[in-house]
């Protein structure tokens, strides 16, 4: 991997985390509540769009900094795990286990998704 690639790594990943701190603070102010909707919608719109681009059949350096460097900062399967645990401990098990579950069947939808529009493309 070249010293450029590494580079654009480096910023798409520090674009990909603004945008991923912009998006969560978004809609975590429009929705409210315990439920972490800004962190659905994170890793639901950064599946759908890793789904797009591997449709497409972007590959190679291309596919290393849109997919790893851009999209992979964006999304956060720490964050969906931390705050699916601090429900439950926080009581909240049922809310917890829905943050878990739907996160999970949504975001395997929503790549299967971006696969078929990449694909079209």
């Amino acid at each position: 991997m070249s010293a450029l690639v590494v580079l654009g790594l480096g910023l798409l990943g520090g674009a990909g985390a603004v945008g991923r701190f912009l998006l969560d603070r978004a809609v975590t102010r429009r929705a409210g509540g315990a439920f972490p909707y800004g962190t659905l919608a994170v890793n639901l719109s950064g599946a759908l769009a890793l789904g797009v681009l591997a449709g497409a059949g972007l590959g190679g350096d291309a596919y290393r900094l849109w997919a790893v460097g851009l999209i992979g900062a964006f999304t956060t399967f720490s964050t969906w795990a931390l705050e699916s645990h601090r429900l439950a401990e926080e009581g909240q098990a049922r809310l917890g286990a829905l943050n878990f579950g739907v996160s999970l069947v949504l975001g395997v939808l929503a790549a299967l998704l971006g696969r078929w529009i990449g694909g079209a493309l």
